[in-house]
């Protein structure tokens, strides 16, 4: 009976003691250590190029437009912000004496066309009247001097008739010289557009630009339908843009969208704004236009896509340390290391070969010192 009850006390004592341990141990034990994971999946990977400098939003046509004549602003048809139709007036210099120039030649002309019909007529009556007389003389009813005399009448006043023909040509090109000048004096919609700034008033004079001088226009018309990007790529990648390839537009004013584009044309010579950093301008349209409002001379950048490849193993790239390894997560959650065969890659996804697959963790944060082959760690709680 006592060695019964030694032995349950021997028992319970070893019990209190291996709790005791078990205990300490537990309390004791180093914790997995808190890191950020994720999970390879599949997707897709694109190899991109982004440009150098922030590009600009240009209108397919700009017109800067002024009188080609020097003058008086008489009359100024549109404000800034109309919508105005190809051959719209848009603005008149005073030009009252080329109007009247254009009215004098007018009546010329008019008084031409009516001096034509008078002397043609006469001339079809006196070659009827030459053709009778003519038969008369063959019939021996008159003399052939009187044949003579209705033939040279006949001729003279056909040639009066021609002489009025060629004065009405030289009225009709009075008429053009006089509209050329009154045109030199109005400004007219060279296409359909909103007009963007209006730098003249009423009243003011307006001259040409002398050569070398540039003045300011005295109408910006833009033709907003018709947009695209124009944007400064590395020299170095150049070679690897074509025209015709995929490209995304992001704009500083709308941060939370992007736009489908494509390469329109590529620049066949290297900017030098800069000696260290040359570029070469591209010009990207937009491939669908949609409600929102794109004002011409936005900052823009352009992200042209190189290459793509859809629904493959993929990684983030900043998990992949040097000599193309990651640390993936094993089934006790230990840090192991393993070496990748990477393909198609850019800043945000690296499309892996061989090495991993779907549903591995592994890690992307790398911030820590203690991370380690065969470190217990966990999901770092966000």
């Amino acid at each position: 009976m006592l060695s019964v009850k030694k032995n349950l006390r021997l028992i319970s004592l070893f019990i209190i003691i291996s709790a005791i341990a078990l205990a300490s141990w537990y309390f004791t034990r180093p914790k997995p250590l808190a890191v950020e994971l994720t999970t390879v999946t599949t997707g897709n990977v694109e190899a991109t190029i982004v440009n150098t400098r922030a590009g600009t939003i240009k209108a397919c046509q700009r017109s800067n437009l002024a009188p080609i004549s020097g003058g008086q602003i008489a009359k100024i048809w549109v404000k800034e912000g109309d919508r105005v139709q190809k051959g719209q007036t848009l603005l008149e210099l005073w030009n009252v004496d080329l109007q009247a120039h254009r009215e004098l030649a007018q009546r010329q002309l008019a008084m031409s066309q009516e001096r034509r019909r008078e002397t043609c007529i006469l001339a079809e009556n006196a070659r009827r009247e030459s053709i009778r007389t003519q038969q008369l003389v063959e019939k021996g009813f008159v003399s052939s001097q009187r044949a003579e005399d209705a033939d040279a009448n006949a001729r003279a006043r056909q040639a009066g008739c021609d002489a009025a023909i060629s004065d009405i040509k030289r009225a009709e090109a009075q008429m053009r010289v006089a509209q050329a000048g009154l045109d030199r004096t109005i400004i007219t919609a060279p296409f359909s557009g909103v007009i963007a700034h209006i730098s003249g008033e009423l009243g003011e004079f307006t001259t040409p630009s002398p050569p070398g001088i540039p003045t300011p226009p005295t109408i910006d018309l833009i033709n907003d339908s018709c947009l695209y990007v124009n944007a400064p790529m590395d020299e170095v990648d150049a070679p690897k843009i074509k025209v015709g390839q995929e490209a995304r537009i992001t704009l500083d004013a709308m941060p939370n969208k992007i736009f489908p584009g494509k390469i329109r044309r590529i620049a066949p010579y290297v900017t030098e704004i800069e000696k260290q950093a040359r570029t070469v301008d591209i010009e990207v349209e937009f491939q669908q236009l949609t409600e929102d409002i794109l004002l011409v001379g936005y900052s823009a950048d352009v992200e042209v896509i190189l290459e793509r490849r859809n629904e493959v193993l993929r990684i983030p790239t900043q998990a992949i340390r040097q000599n193309n390894t990651v640390w993936v997560v094993d089934a006790h959650s230990k840090l192991i290391e393993r070496q990748l065969e990477t393909g198609l890659s850019n800043w945000s996804f690296t499309e892996i070969r061989s090495g991993l697959k779907e549903g591995d963790q592994i890690l992307i944060s790398f911030d820590q010192n203690n991370i380690k082959a065969g470190v217990a760690v966990q999901q770092k709680l966000q």
